[in-house]
Protein backbone atom coordinates (compact mmCIF):
# COMPACT_ATOMS: atom_id res chain seq x y z
CA UNK A 1 0.00 0.00 0.00
CA UNK A 2 1.12 3.56 -0.97
CA UNK A 3 1.86 6.30 1.56
CA UNK A 4 -0.81 8.10 0.77
CA UNK A 5 -3.44 5.63 0.63
CA UNK A 6 -1.85 5.12 3.78
CA UNK A 7 -2.62 8.47 5.46
CA UNK A 8 -5.66 8.69 3.93
CA UNK A 9 -6.64 5.42 5.51
CA UNK A 10 -5.70 7.02 9.09
CA UNK A 11 -7.54 10.04 8.00
CA UNK A 12 -10.75 8.65 7.82
CA UNK A 13 -10.17 6.10 10.91
CA UNK A 14 -9.54 9.02 13.10
CA UNK A 15 -12.15 10.06 15.42
CA UNK A 16 -13.59 13.44 16.64
CA UNK A 17 -12.97 13.93 20.08
CA UNK A 18 -16.21 14.80 22.16
CA UNK A 19 -16.49 18.31 24.43
CA UNK A 20 -15.83 15.42 27.66
CA UNK A 21 -12.95 13.59 25.71
CA UNK A 22 -11.40 17.57 25.44
CA UNK A 23 -12.05 18.52 28.55
CA UNK A 24 -10.18 15.57 30.53
CA UNK A 25 -7.04 16.13 28.28
CA UNK A 26 -6.78 19.88 29.54
CA UNK A 27 -8.13 18.33 33.23
CA UNK A 28 -4.72 16.15 32.48
CA UNK A 29 -2.64 18.46 31.15
CA UNK A 30 -3.66 20.92 34.19
CA UNK A 31 -2.76 18.14 36.87
CA UNK A 32 0.74 16.93 35.41
CA UNK A 33 1.86 20.27 33.29
CA UNK A 34 3.16 16.88 30.57
CA UNK A 35 2.17 16.86 26.99
CA UNK A 36 3.58 12.98 26.28
CA UNK A 37 2.29 11.95 29.56
CA UNK A 38 -1.02 13.54 28.79
CA UNK A 39 -1.48 12.29 25.37
CA UNK A 40 -0.36 9.03 26.34
CA UNK A 41 -2.84 8.95 29.21
CA UNK A 42 -5.82 9.39 26.61
CA UNK A 43 -4.13 8.12 23.64
CA UNK A 44 -4.54 10.78 21.58
CA UNK A 45 -1.30 12.29 19.47
CA UNK A 46 1.00 15.12 21.54
CA UNK A 47 0.14 17.67 18.68
CA UNK A 48 -3.77 17.18 20.00
CA UNK A 49 -2.75 17.85 23.16
CA UNK A 50 -0.57 21.00 22.24
CA UNK A 51 -3.69 22.40 20.48
CA UNK A 52 -5.53 21.66 22.60
CA UNK A 53 -3.84 23.62 25.77
CA UNK A 54 -2.44 26.35 23.50
CA UNK A 55 -5.06 28.19 22.91
CA UNK A 56 -3.72 31.58 23.66
CA UNK A 57 -7.63 33.07 23.94
CA UNK A 58 -8.55 30.06 26.37
CA UNK A 59 -7.87 32.84 30.02
CA UNK A 60 -9.77 30.31 31.66
CA UNK A 61 -7.41 27.24 31.47
CA UNK A 62 -4.08 29.62 31.54
CA UNK A 63 -5.74 30.97 34.93
CA UNK A 64 -5.89 26.92 36.03
CA UNK A 65 -2.54 26.56 34.84
CA UNK A 66 -0.42 29.08 37.09
CA UNK A 67 -3.02 28.53 39.86
CA UNK A 68 -2.10 24.54 39.84
CA UNK A 69 2.18 25.52 39.68
CA UNK A 70 1.79 27.80 42.49
CA UNK A 71 0.23 24.89 44.19
CA UNK A 72 2.53 22.48 43.23
CA UNK A 73 5.49 25.09 44.33
CA UNK A 74 3.51 25.43 47.70
CA UNK A 75 3.38 21.06 48.33
CA UNK A 76 7.14 21.25 47.83
CA UNK A 77 7.73 23.93 49.94
CA UNK A 78 5.61 22.21 52.79
CA UNK A 79 7.75 19.18 51.71
CA UNK A 80 10.84 20.85 52.21
CA UNK A 81 9.79 22.07 55.48
CA UNK A 82 8.33 19.08 57.22
CA UNK A 83 11.65 17.00 55.68
CA UNK A 84 13.86 19.81 57.26
CA UNK A 85 14.06 18.20 60.45
CA UNK A 86 14.58 15.16 60.13
CA UNK A 87 17.28 15.81 58.01
CA UNK A 88 18.82 18.06 60.50
CA UNK A 89 18.61 15.28 63.10
CA UNK A 90 20.57 13.23 60.12
CA UNK A 91 23.41 15.78 59.77
CA UNK A 92 23.45 15.87 64.14
CA UNK A 93 24.15 11.97 64.15
CA UNK A 94 27.03 12.84 61.70
CA UNK A 95 28.49 15.09 63.40
CA UNK A 96 28.32 12.73 65.99
CA UNK A 97 30.05 10.38 64.09
CA UNK A 98 32.58 12.74 63.01
CA UNK A 99 34.08 13.01 66.87
CA UNK A 100 33.79 9.30 66.98
CA UNK A 101 35.86 8.04 64.36
CA UNK A 102 37.99 11.31 64.03
CA UNK A 103 40.81 8.73 65.05
CA UNK A 104 40.39 7.07 61.66
CA UNK A 105 41.42 8.54 58.67
CA UNK A 106 39.56 6.21 56.15
CA UNK A 107 36.09 6.77 58.24
CA UNK A 108 36.37 10.30 59.05
CA UNK A 109 36.91 11.17 55.63
CA UNK A 110 33.62 8.57 54.64
CA UNK A 111 31.83 10.85 57.10
CA UNK A 112 33.16 13.74 56.37
CA UNK A 113 32.23 13.84 52.70
CA UNK A 114 28.91 12.44 53.42
CA UNK A 115 28.02 15.26 55.87
CA UNK A 116 29.33 17.80 53.31
CA UNK A 117 27.22 16.47 50.17
CA UNK A 118 23.89 16.23 52.56
CA UNK A 119 24.37 19.83 53.87
CA UNK A 120 25.00 21.33 50.17
CA UNK A 121 21.84 19.46 49.26
CA UNK A 122 19.73 21.05 52.34
CA UNK A 123 21.51 24.50 51.66
CA UNK A 124 20.43 23.86 47.58
CA UNK A 125 16.67 23.25 48.79
CA UNK A 126 16.18 26.37 51.18
CA UNK A 127 17.84 28.42 48.35
CA UNK A 128 15.07 26.81 46.35
CA UNK A 129 12.23 27.41 48.79
CA UNK A 130 13.28 31.12 49.02
CA UNK A 131 13.40 31.79 45.79
CA UNK A 132 9.89 29.74 44.51
CA UNK A 133 8.52 31.44 48.21
CA UNK A 134 9.54 35.39 46.87
CA UNK A 135 8.34 33.93 43.06
CA UNK A 136 5.05 33.67 44.76
CA UNK A 137 4.50 36.62 46.58
CA UNK A 138 5.87 38.54 43.12
CA UNK A 139 2.94 36.90 40.87
CA UNK A 140 0.17 37.14 43.52
CA UNK A 141 -1.90 39.83 41.84
CA UNK A 142 -2.15 42.98 43.81
CA UNK A 143 -6.01 44.84 43.90
CA UNK A 144 -6.31 48.39 43.43
CA UNK A 145 -9.32 50.48 44.12
CA UNK A 146 -10.73 51.30 40.60
CA UNK A 147 -10.16 54.73 39.62
CA UNK A 148 -13.95 54.77 38.62
CA UNK A 149 -14.98 54.43 42.20
CA UNK A 150 -12.93 57.37 43.76
CA UNK A 151 -14.55 60.24 44.00
CA UNK A 152 -11.94 63.16 43.64
CA UNK A 153 -11.94 64.31 47.15
CA UNK A 154 -10.71 61.14 48.09
CA UNK A 155 -7.80 60.68 45.49
CA UNK A 156 -4.94 61.99 47.90
CA UNK A 157 -6.35 60.35 51.18
CA UNK A 158 -6.27 56.91 49.30
CA UNK A 159 -2.62 57.94 47.73
CA UNK A 160 -1.92 58.36 51.67
CA UNK A 161 -3.01 55.47 52.67
CA UNK A 162 -0.98 53.56 50.26
CA UNK A 163 2.33 55.31 50.88
CA UNK A 164 1.58 54.53 54.56
CA UNK A 165 1.83 58.12 55.27
CA UNK A 166 -0.02 57.85 58.53
CA UNK A 167 -1.91 54.83 60.00
CA UNK A 168 -4.62 57.29 61.93
CA UNK A 169 -7.40 58.56 59.15
CA UNK A 170 -10.05 60.53 60.93
CA UNK A 171 -12.56 60.69 58.07
CA UNK A 172 -15.31 63.38 58.73
CA UNK A 173 -17.81 65.01 56.60
CA UNK A 174 -21.39 65.91 55.89
CA UNK A 175 -24.67 64.03 53.99
CA UNK A 176 -23.62 62.49 51.15
CA UNK A 177 -19.91 63.30 51.09
CA UNK A 178 -19.44 59.21 50.22
CA UNK A 179 -17.08 58.13 53.25
CA UNK A 180 -18.42 55.25 53.93
CA UNK A 181 -18.41 53.93 50.25
CA UNK A 182 -14.89 54.92 50.26
CA UNK A 183 -13.90 53.02 53.40
CA UNK A 184 -16.08 50.22 51.98
CA UNK A 185 -13.86 49.18 49.15
CA UNK A 186 -10.14 50.22 50.68
CA UNK A 187 -11.18 47.57 53.45
CA UNK A 188 -11.42 44.10 51.15
CA UNK A 189 -8.75 46.02 48.95
CA UNK A 190 -6.10 45.79 52.31
CA UNK A 191 -7.30 42.47 53.16
CA UNK A 192 -6.72 41.24 49.72
CA UNK A 193 -3.21 42.47 49.92
CA UNK A 194 -2.34 41.14 52.86
CA UNK A 195 -3.41 37.82 53.43
CA UNK A 196 -2.30 37.51 57.39
CA UNK A 197 -4.27 41.02 58.08
CA UNK A 198 -7.46 40.72 59.67
CA UNK A 199 -10.42 43.47 60.66
CA UNK A 200 -13.12 44.66 62.71
CA UNK A 201 -16.09 47.19 62.25
CA UNK A 202 -17.27 49.35 65.47
CA UNK A 203 -20.22 50.63 66.24
CA UNK A 204 -21.22 52.36 69.64
CA UNK A 205 -24.66 50.05 69.22
CA UNK A 206 -24.39 46.52 68.44
CA UNK A 207 -27.71 45.90 67.03
CA UNK A 208 -27.22 48.62 64.23
CA UNK A 209 -24.06 46.95 62.91
CA UNK A 210 -26.61 44.68 60.84
CA UNK A 211 -28.25 46.97 58.79
CA UNK A 212 -25.28 49.73 58.48
CA UNK A 213 -21.83 48.49 58.54
CA UNK A 214 -22.23 44.83 57.09
CA UNK A 215 -24.25 46.29 54.71
CA UNK A 216 -22.06 49.13 53.65
CA UNK A 217 -18.97 46.49 53.54
CA UNK A 218 -21.52 43.90 51.44
CA UNK A 219 -21.80 47.06 49.02
CA UNK A 220 -17.87 47.62 48.86
CA UNK A 221 -17.42 44.09 47.74
CA UNK A 222 -19.88 44.21 45.46
CA UNK A 223 -18.36 47.43 44.12
CA UNK A 224 -15.08 45.92 44.30
CA UNK A 225 -15.95 42.67 42.76
CA UNK A 226 -16.74 44.24 39.30
CA UNK A 227 -13.03 44.31 38.65
CA UNK A 228 -12.00 41.75 40.33
CA UNK A 229 -14.71 39.04 40.55
CA UNK A 230 -12.97 36.87 42.87
CA UNK A 231 -13.58 38.93 45.95
CA UNK A 232 -17.17 38.05 46.03
CA UNK A 233 -16.16 34.50 45.44
CA UNK A 234 -13.36 33.96 47.65
CA UNK A 235 -15.57 35.62 50.58
CA UNK A 236 -18.36 33.98 52.90
CA UNK A 237 -20.84 35.95 54.69
CA UNK A 238 -23.22 35.13 57.76
CA UNK A 239 -25.71 37.11 59.68
CA UNK A 240 -25.13 34.79 62.73
CA UNK A 241 -22.88 35.22 63.71
CA UNK A 242 -22.22 38.70 62.19
CA UNK A 243 -18.91 38.09 60.12
CA UNK A 244 -17.09 37.57 57.06
CA UNK A 245 -14.72 35.18 56.50
CA UNK A 246 -12.14 34.50 53.58
CA UNK A 247 -12.40 30.91 52.29
CA UNK A 248 -9.25 30.46 50.97
CA UNK A 249 -7.03 32.47 53.65
CA UNK A 250 -9.21 32.10 56.76
CA UNK A 251 -8.91 36.21 57.18
CA UNK A 252 -12.20 37.35 59.24
CA UNK A 253 -13.78 40.60 59.53
CA UNK A 254 -15.80 40.78 62.76
CA UNK A 255 -18.36 43.36 63.44
CA UNK A 256 -18.74 44.18 67.54
CA UNK A 257 -20.48 47.34 69.26
CA UNK A 258 -18.72 49.36 71.47
CA UNK A 259 -21.76 48.61 74.19
CA UNK A 260 -20.32 45.26 75.20
CA UNK A 261 -16.65 45.58 75.46
CA UNK A 262 -16.29 42.01 76.52
CA UNK A 263 -16.92 40.49 73.36
CA UNK A 264 -14.22 43.08 71.88
CA UNK A 265 -11.39 42.31 74.05
CA UNK A 266 -12.39 38.18 73.57
CA UNK A 267 -11.33 37.81 69.43
CA UNK A 268 -8.76 35.47 68.41
CA UNK A 269 -8.14 35.94 64.83
CA UNK A 270 -6.69 32.43 63.14
CA UNK A 271 -2.91 31.57 63.80
CA UNK A 272 -0.67 33.54 62.21
CA UNK A 273 -3.20 36.47 61.71
CA UNK A 274 -4.04 39.71 63.61
CA UNK A 275 -6.51 42.44 63.41
CA UNK A 276 -4.84 45.43 61.21
CA UNK A 277 -7.91 46.88 60.07
CA UNK A 278 -10.27 48.79 62.51
CA UNK A 279 -13.29 50.69 61.53
CA UNK A 280 -15.19 52.72 63.74
CA UNK A 281 -18.87 54.03 61.59
CA UNK A 282 -20.68 56.90 63.57
CA UNK A 283 -17.72 57.56 65.38
CA UNK A 284 -18.77 60.80 66.81
CA UNK A 285 -21.44 58.52 69.04
CA UNK A 286 -18.86 57.43 70.73
CA UNK A 287 -18.53 57.80 74.74
CA UNK A 288 -15.52 59.63 74.49
CA UNK A 289 -11.88 59.03 74.00
CA UNK A 290 -11.03 57.47 77.27
CA UNK A 291 -13.76 54.54 75.47
CA UNK A 292 -12.30 54.73 72.45
CA UNK A 293 -8.49 54.43 73.48
CA UNK A 294 -9.64 50.93 75.95
CA UNK A 295 -11.30 49.60 72.53
CA UNK A 296 -7.97 50.83 70.29
CA UNK A 297 -5.78 48.96 73.29
CA UNK A 298 -7.85 45.85 73.49
CA UNK A 299 -7.92 45.50 69.39
CA UNK A 300 -4.28 45.95 68.43
CA UNK A 301 -2.17 42.63 69.36
CA UNK A 302 0.31 40.76 67.38
CA UNK A 303 0.92 43.36 64.57
CA UNK A 304 3.04 45.86 63.70
CA UNK A 305 1.37 47.73 61.22
CA UNK A 306 -2.25 49.02 61.58
CA UNK A 307 -4.82 51.30 59.82
CA UNK A 308 -7.61 52.73 61.89
CA UNK A 309 -10.50 54.34 60.00
CA UNK A 310 -12.93 56.81 62.21
CA UNK A 311 -15.84 58.04 60.17
CA UNK A 312 -18.31 60.30 61.46
CA UNK A 313 -20.50 63.47 60.58
CA UNK A 314 -18.79 66.20 61.86
CA UNK A 315 -20.43 67.07 65.05
CA UNK A 316 -21.70 70.66 65.19
CA UNK A 317 -20.33 71.70 68.68
CA UNK A 318 -16.69 72.92 68.86
CA UNK A 319 -17.05 70.87 72.78
CA UNK A 320 -17.47 67.32 71.31
CA UNK A 321 -14.58 65.37 71.84
CA UNK A 322 -14.28 64.25 68.46
CA UNK A 323 -13.82 68.09 67.20
CA UNK A 324 -11.16 69.06 70.70
CA UNK A 325 -9.77 65.46 69.98
CA UNK A 326 -8.99 66.19 66.03
CA UNK A 327 -7.20 69.15 66.78
CA UNK A 328 -4.49 68.05 69.19
CA UNK A 329 -0.99 67.63 67.34
CA UNK A 330 -0.65 63.79 66.63
CA UNK A 331 2.18 62.88 63.74
CA UNK A 332 0.13 59.73 63.15
CA UNK A 333 -3.36 61.09 62.38
CA UNK A 334 -4.49 62.54 59.37
CA UNK A 335 -8.34 64.35 59.44
CA UNK A 336 -9.74 64.00 55.85
CA UNK A 337 -13.15 66.35 55.22
CA UNK A 338 -15.18 65.72 51.77
CA UNK A 339 -18.59 67.25 50.87
CA UNK A 340 -21.44 66.20 48.64
CA UNK A 341 -20.03 68.68 46.21
CA UNK A 342 -17.05 66.92 45.17
CA UNK A 343 -19.23 63.95 44.23
CA UNK A 344 -20.88 63.35 40.69
CA UNK A 345 -24.81 63.67 40.53
CA UNK A 346 -25.39 61.10 39.43
CA UNK A 347 -24.01 58.97 41.98
CA UNK A 348 -26.32 60.82 44.08
CA UNK A 349 -28.73 61.72 42.02
CA UNK A 350 -30.34 65.42 41.22
CA UNK A 351 -32.98 65.15 44.15
CA UNK A 352 -30.21 65.14 46.50
CA UNK A 353 -28.74 68.28 45.60
CA UNK A 354 -31.94 69.98 45.22
CA UNK A 355 -32.86 69.38 48.90
CA UNK A 356 -29.28 70.69 50.34
CA UNK A 357 -29.77 73.89 47.87
CA UNK A 358 -33.18 74.64 49.87
CA UNK A 359 -31.96 74.19 53.44
CA UNK A 360 -28.87 76.41 52.46
CA UNK A 361 -31.70 79.18 51.69
CA UNK A 362 -33.31 78.03 54.53
CA UNK A 363 -31.35 77.51 57.06
CA UNK A 364 -27.81 78.07 56.32
CA UNK A 365 -26.63 77.32 59.42
CA UNK A 366 -27.90 74.20 59.59
CA UNK A 367 -26.68 73.12 56.09
CA UNK A 368 -23.02 74.14 56.62
CA UNK A 369 -22.75 71.62 59.22
CA UNK A 370 -25.17 68.79 57.88
CA UNK A 371 -23.97 69.18 54.42
CA UNK A 372 -20.68 70.75 54.17
CA UNK A 373 -19.19 69.46 57.59
CA UNK A 374 -18.50 72.11 59.22
CA UNK A 375 -18.29 73.14 63.44
CA UNK A 376 -20.91 75.29 63.15
CA UNK A 377 -21.89 75.48 67.10
CA UNK A 378 -25.04 76.46 66.94
CA UNK A 379 -24.16 80.47 67.62
CA UNK A 380 -22.82 79.30 70.88
CA UNK A 381 -19.32 79.45 70.31
CA UNK A 382 -17.87 82.88 72.54
CA UNK A 383 -14.42 83.17 71.06
CA UNK A 384 -14.78 83.09 66.98
CA UNK A 385 -11.52 85.06 66.78
CA UNK A 386 -8.97 82.03 67.15
CA UNK A 387 -6.61 80.64 65.23
CA UNK A 388 -4.88 77.24 65.35
CA UNK A 389 -1.11 77.63 63.98
CA UNK A 390 2.65 77.18 65.11
CA UNK A 391 4.08 80.13 66.48
CA UNK A 392 8.13 79.74 65.49
CA UNK A 393 10.60 80.40 67.77
CA UNK A 394 11.50 83.12 65.67
CA UNK A 395 8.60 85.09 66.31
CA UNK A 396 8.27 84.66 70.10
CA UNK A 397 12.09 85.67 69.87
CA UNK A 398 11.01 89.01 68.06
CA UNK A 399 8.01 89.80 71.04
CA UNK A 400 7.64 92.84 73.20
CA UNK A 401 5.23 93.13 75.97
CA UNK A 402 4.95 89.97 76.98
CA UNK A 403 2.49 89.03 79.57
CA UNK A 404 2.24 85.93 82.07
CA UNK A 405 -0.60 84.76 84.43
CA UNK A 406 -2.00 82.18 86.72
CA UNK A 407 -4.71 81.17 87.83
CA UNK A 408 -4.67 78.85 91.53
CA UNK A 409 -6.25 75.38 91.43
CA UNK A 410 -5.52 71.77 92.88
CA UNK A 411 -8.33 69.06 91.97
CA UNK A 412 -10.55 68.67 90.31
CA UNK A 413 -9.68 72.25 89.25
CA UNK A 414 -5.78 72.32 87.84
CA UNK A 415 -3.44 74.96 88.60
CA UNK A 416 -2.77 77.00 84.87
CA UNK A 417 -0.08 79.34 84.54
CA UNK A 418 0.19 80.98 80.73
CA UNK A 419 2.56 83.40 78.89
CA UNK A 420 1.21 85.47 75.74
CA UNK A 421 2.35 88.73 73.72
CA UNK A 422 -0.59 91.44 72.75
CA UNK A 423 0.29 93.58 69.89
CA UNK A 424 -2.16 96.43 70.49
CA UNK A 425 -1.52 97.91 67.09
CA UNK A 426 -2.57 94.75 65.49
CA UNK A 427 -5.65 93.92 68.32
CA UNK A 428 -3.64 90.49 68.57
CA UNK A 429 -2.83 88.14 71.50
CA UNK A 430 -0.37 85.23 70.62
CA UNK A 431 -0.37 82.48 73.35
CA UNK A 432 2.58 80.10 73.09
CA UNK A 433 3.40 78.88 76.37
CA UNK A 434 1.12 77.04 79.41
CA UNK A 435 1.52 74.99 82.50
CA UNK A 436 -1.19 72.88 83.68
CA UNK A 437 -0.92 70.84 86.85
CA UNK A 438 -3.36 68.73 89.40
CA UNK A 439 -1.99 68.33 93.24
CA UNK A 440 1.41 70.51 92.71
CA UNK A 441 2.35 72.57 95.69
CA UNK A 442 2.97 75.74 94.68
CA UNK A 443 6.90 75.52 95.96
CA UNK A 444 6.86 72.95 93.67
CA UNK A 445 5.37 75.01 90.75
CA UNK A 446 7.61 77.87 91.29
CA UNK A 447 10.74 75.63 90.70
CA UNK A 448 9.03 73.97 87.68
CA UNK A 449 8.31 77.42 86.54
CA UNK A 450 11.68 78.88 86.70
CA UNK A 451 13.87 75.34 85.37
CA UNK A 452 11.42 74.41 82.64
CA UNK A 453 9.56 78.03 81.73
CA UNK A 454 13.10 79.76 82.56
CA UNK A 455 10.68 82.42 84.63
CA UNK A 456 12.72 84.80 86.63
CA UNK A 457 12.33 86.58 89.79
CA UNK A 458 11.60 90.03 87.86
CA UNK A 459 9.09 88.90 85.25
CA UNK A 460 5.44 90.13 86.75
CA UNK A 461 2.39 87.39 86.93
CA UNK A 462 -0.82 88.54 87.81
CA UNK A 463 -2.48 85.81 89.48
CA UNK A 464 -6.28 85.59 90.99
CA UNK A 465 -6.76 87.91 93.78
CA UNK A 466 -8.94 85.47 95.66
CA UNK A 467 -5.91 83.36 96.62
CA UNK A 468 -3.82 86.12 98.50
CA UNK A 469 -2.22 83.44 100.93
CA UNK A 470 -0.95 81.69 97.33
CA UNK A 471 0.30 85.11 96.10
CA UNK A 472 2.01 85.64 99.61
CA UNK A 473 3.25 81.62 99.07
CA UNK A 474 5.10 82.94 95.09
CA UNK A 475 6.41 86.10 96.42
CA UNK A 476 8.11 84.69 99.85
CA UNK A 477 9.96 82.48 97.13
CA UNK A 478 11.21 85.50 95.42
CA UNK A 479 8.41 85.97 92.54
CA UNK A 480 7.36 89.31 91.41
CA UNK A 481 3.60 88.05 91.75
CA UNK A 482 0.43 90.17 92.44
CA UNK A 483 -3.01 89.71 92.44
CA UNK A 484 -5.39 91.08 89.50
CA UNK A 485 -7.61 93.66 90.34
CA UNK A 486 -11.38 93.18 90.32
CA UNK A 487 -14.52 94.96 89.74
CA UNK A 488 -18.02 94.60 89.33
CA UNK A 489 -18.82 92.86 85.96
CA UNK A 490 -15.50 92.41 85.53
CA UNK A 491 -15.58 88.75 84.43
CA UNK A 492 -18.37 89.81 81.58
CA UNK A 493 -16.03 93.13 80.49
CA UNK A 494 -12.78 90.60 80.07
CA UNK A 495 -14.54 88.22 78.03
CA UNK A 496 -16.16 90.51 75.63
CA UNK A 497 -13.02 92.12 75.24
CA UNK A 498 -10.44 89.16 74.61
CA UNK A 499 -14.09 88.35 71.94
CA UNK A 500 -13.68 91.61 70.14
CA UNK A 501 -9.43 91.16 69.44
CA UNK A 502 -8.89 90.53 65.83
CA UNK A 503 -7.52 87.73 66.64
CA UNK A 504 -6.26 85.24 69.70
CA UNK A 505 -2.92 83.05 67.92
CA UNK A 506 -2.58 79.77 70.02
CA UNK A 507 -0.07 77.20 69.36
CA UNK A 508 -1.74 73.68 69.82
CA UNK A 509 1.33 72.08 70.17
CA UNK A 510 3.27 74.35 72.63
CA UNK A 511 -0.38 75.19 74.44
CA UNK A 512 -3.39 72.45 73.74
CA UNK A 513 -4.97 72.86 76.85
CA UNK A 514 -5.35 76.66 76.09
CA UNK A 515 -5.93 75.70 72.47
CA UNK A 516 -9.26 73.57 73.66
CA UNK A 517 -10.98 75.82 76.28
CA UNK A 518 -10.63 78.56 73.83
CA UNK A 519 -12.03 76.85 70.44
CA UNK A 520 -15.09 74.98 73.09
CA UNK A 521 -16.35 77.63 75.18
CA UNK A 522 -19.29 78.35 74.50
CA UNK A 523 -22.80 80.78 76.52
CA UNK A 524 -24.83 78.60 78.86
CA UNK A 525 -28.00 77.16 77.78
CA UNK A 526 -31.68 77.23 79.33
CA UNK A 527 -33.60 74.41 80.14
CA UNK A 528 -34.75 74.76 76.43
CA UNK A 529 -31.26 74.43 74.43
CA UNK A 530 -31.11 78.01 73.89
CA UNK A 531 -27.90 79.60 74.77
CA UNK A 532 -28.46 83.43 77.01
CA UNK A 533 -26.22 85.97 77.84
CA UNK A 534 -23.47 85.03 80.40
CA UNK A 535 -20.24 83.17 81.35
CA UNK A 536 -20.07 79.57 82.11
CA UNK A 537 -17.71 78.91 85.54
CA UNK A 538 -16.01 75.58 83.74
CA UNK A 539 -12.99 74.14 81.59
CA UNK A 540 -12.17 77.71 81.47
CA UNK A 541 -8.59 77.75 83.82
CA UNK A 542 -6.51 79.12 80.84
CA UNK A 543 -9.15 81.49 79.76
CA UNK A 544 -9.24 82.75 83.21
CA UNK A 545 -5.19 82.88 83.39
CA UNK A 546 -5.04 84.81 80.27
CA UNK A 547 -7.52 87.06 81.63
CA UNK A 548 -5.60 87.68 84.89
CA UNK A 549 -2.10 88.37 82.88
CA UNK A 550 -4.08 91.05 80.56
CA UNK A 551 -5.56 92.68 83.76
CA UNK A 552 -3.73 95.75 83.24
CA UNK A 553 -4.83 95.98 79.74
CA UNK A 554 -8.31 95.62 79.98
CA UNK A 555 -9.08 97.16 82.65
CA UNK A 556 -7.51 100.59 81.27
CA UNK A 557 -9.66 100.57 78.43
CA UNK A 558 -12.82 99.77 80.26
CA UNK A 559 -11.54 103.19 82.71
Amino acid sequence: MSKVKSKEKNKSTRTKLTDKQKKKIIADYVENNNYSETARMNNVSEYTVRKLCKDDNNKELKQKIEQKKQENTKSMLEMIANTNEKRLNAISKLVDAIDDKAEKVDQFTSVRDLASAYGVMIDKELKFAEMQKLNLDKNKPQVFFPAKDIGKAFVDLYRDIKERKHDDYWIEGGRGSIKSSFWSEVVPEELENNPNWCAICIRKVANTLKDSVYSQLEWGMDKLSETYPFINENWSKTKSPLEMKNKKTGQMIYFRGADDPGKIKSIKPPKGMYIALIIYEEFDQMAGMNEVRKIDQSVKRGGNEYLTFRVYNTPKSKRHFVNIEKRLPNPKRLVHRSTYLDVPVDWLGQPFFDDAELLKQNNPTAYANEYLGEETGDGGNVFENVELREITDEEIDNFDYLYQGMDFGWYPDPLAWTKMCYQPNKLTLYIFDEFVVNKMSNAKVWSHLQQEKSVKNDDLITADSAEPKSIGDFQSYGSLMRGAKKGPDSVEYSMKWLSSLAKIVIDPKRCPKSAEEFTTYEHPQDKDGNYITGYVDTDNHCIDSVRYALNPIWRRKGE
